[in-house]
């Protein structure tokens, strides 16, 4: 069961896991119940996945029934009790002892329910869930014809369920925003009106305490030590605001784009730095969306790194808080991803870019402007969710033409949210006007884009496939492993090393791990099996990061 607390960045000590043991009861929309299908299910994991239990499919016909009893100590007349759910895959209502608390849309992003009204010493919580994959909404990789680059879709309740309780008044987020010197906290309560807090910062030369009477305050750091993947320093620190008490960190890192000797670069705390990444899929075998256990995130980081890599691209998903936590901690940026909504179309989007046909004006694009709105919504949601995370330094808002129109507006729309990340507007083709970078995958020809106006980035490359039980689907295959070992090295030495001096800014290799009929990763989908090695792999680090050191006066280390 996984129990990793769900918000590192806004946490208190009140904390009731709701994760385990649920009732499930799928039927059929329009039939009755007696036909019905009831089982136990292990939340949060989907019931698709082998660890729930259940291991069955959702038609999108059908709908899942959720229900929980639990006891929580009945707040006091000056608490309040909330109700949180991590995510919940496609559409869900929820009801606790038979009221109506409300419903949500959109299956990869937090909601809550004050439910302090309605709590009683025994309890009893339904959450009515279905998920049509209708692609008004988040999809990424799911597809109910699953294959090849298609995973298995997952459904209803897919991220922590829990409970915590608060005071009358208490603090509803954080916004951090560092520079290099200090950073700007940014507090919202739920009453909307400044008072006296007080906020201490814990530094490696003793703790620093600021009490003042805003809503905002920017804290000078003094020495401040910079995060980067070699040194990935967290400034922690705990902010009061009257009865409510929360624990939170930052990190003093920038990243920008900035030119070094006449080329474009990316530059991390104002330096330029090459970021050597793979894809990151978030797939896992038991857990379709989730990996086995807490430590599975940090498994995953620790083997990247282990292999020189100090990025993740996450691939068109967000994953549960505690995985950027890990990369915060453990020093991995993430290139981060918004989901696809809308359709996705073989020919026009995969097959004629592969082969050389890219040029499309994106504002012509037919989608339902439901699709773009909901487009719209979930990419502020997704920024105010996610942007205090120090790991990530980079968005990319279309990838592919999956669900892509108006690029460039989408992109000063983003610039106004936040303008503080590197923005890919248009990831592998349909490249319009406005992008921080320019955006190019590789799997059949060489990179050959260099000169441009915009740092250069690689956002997908490779592929390559070795297996050994006939399962097969990558960009390049082999039959042994030591051909496969060989040919990676190569593909890095040959092409990428050589492009980092002409302009390459980042690299993201296709891919960590094998994803079902996908074969084309580092480490096999149950993580048992490395099909690399940190002896292949670190001298290739170390010569990525050569290229760019006569800017630097300290060498990357590990």
């Amino acid at each position: 069961m996984l129990t990793a607390y769900p918000r590192p960045q806004l946490q208190r000590d009140s904390y009731f896991c709701l994760n385990g043991e649920w009732e499930l009861t799928i039927a059929q929309k329009d039939s009755d119940m007696e036909n019905a299908f009831f089982t136990v299910i292990q939340v949060p994991y989907p019931p698709e996945s082998k660890a729930s239990g259940v291991g069955r499919r959702i038609a999108a016909d059908e709908v899942m029934y959720y229900h929980k009893t639990f006891s929580v100590p009945v707040p006091a007349n000056q608490d309040r009790t909330i109700l949180h759910f991590g995510a919940v895959d496609q559409q869900c209502e929820v009801m606790l002892n038979g009221q109506r608390l409300g419903e949500h849309k959109g299956g990869y992003l937090p909601f809550s329910f004050d439910i302090t009204d309605v709590l009683q010493e025994r309890n009893e919580l339904i959450v009515k869930a279905v998920d049509t994959l209708d692609y008004t909404y988040p999809l990424g990789k799911q597809r109910n014809d699953n294959g090849g680059m298609w995973y298995t879709p997952f459904s209803g309740i897919w991220q922590t369920v829990w409970i915590e309780q608060v005071p009358q008044r208490y603090i509803t987020s954080l916004k951090l925003t560092p520079s290099l010197h200090d950073v700007r906290i940014e507090i919202s309560d739920n009453t909307g009106k400044a008072t006296e807090t007080e906020l201490v910062v814990e530094t490696p030369n003793g703790s620093l305490t600021w009490r003042f009477c805003a809503d905002a305050v920017n804290v000078p750091i003094p020495e401040p030590k910079l995060w980067t993947p070699e040194n990935p320093y967290l400034y922690r620190f705990s902010i009061r605001r009257g009865e409510d008490a929360v624990k939170s960190y930052f990190a003093m890192r920038t990243v920008s784009v900035g030119e070094v000797d006449g080329i474009p670069r990316i530059l991390l705390n104002g330096k330029p730095y090459f970021f050597h990444g793979l894809l990151d899929q978030g797939y896992w075998e038991n857990g379709i969306c989730l990996p086995d256990s807490d430590d599975g995130y940090e498994k995953d980081i620790r083997f990247a790194k282990s292999l020189g890599f100090n990025m993740l691209r996450k691939h068109i998903r967000i994953e549960p808080l505690p995985f950027y936590e890990a990369c915060d901690r453990l020093g991995m940026t993430v290139f981060q991803d918004f989901v696809n909504n809308g359709p996705h179309r073989y020919y026009r989007d995969t097959l004629l870019p592969n082969i050389g046909f890219v040029y499309e004006n994106d504002t012509k694009r037919r989608l339902p402007e439901a699709v773009k709105t909901v487009f719209r919504q979930t990419m502020a949601d997704t920024v105010r969710h996610l942007y205090n995370a120090p790991c990530i330094v980079y968005w990319t808002i279309f990838n592919e033409g999956w669900g892509q129109h108006d690029a460039d507006a989408m992109y000063a729309l983003l610039q106004s949210l936040d303008d503080t990340h590197v923005i890919d507007a248009t990831s592998g083709w349909f490249w319009q006007s406005q992008s921080d970078v320019d955006s190019y995958h590789m799997y059949f020809a060489q990179l050959k884009q260099f000169g441009g106006k915009r740092p250069l980035v690689l956002s997908e490359f490779g592929g390559y496939s070795y297996n050994s039980d006939g399962k097969r689907y990558g960009y390049r295959f082999f039959k042994t492993e030591q051909a496969y070992r060989e040919a990676i090295c190569k593909l890095y030495r040959e092409q990428i090393i050589p492009a980092v001096k002409k302009g390459l800014c980042a690299a993201v290799y296709t891919q960590i791990s094998d994803v079902e009929d996908e074969q084309n990763g580092l480490i096999t989908y149950d993580r048992a099996k490395e099909k690399v090695s940190a002896y292949d792999m670190l001298p290739i680090a170390n010569e990525l990061y050569g290229q760019i050191q006569r800017w630097n006066t300290q060498a990357p280390c590990r």
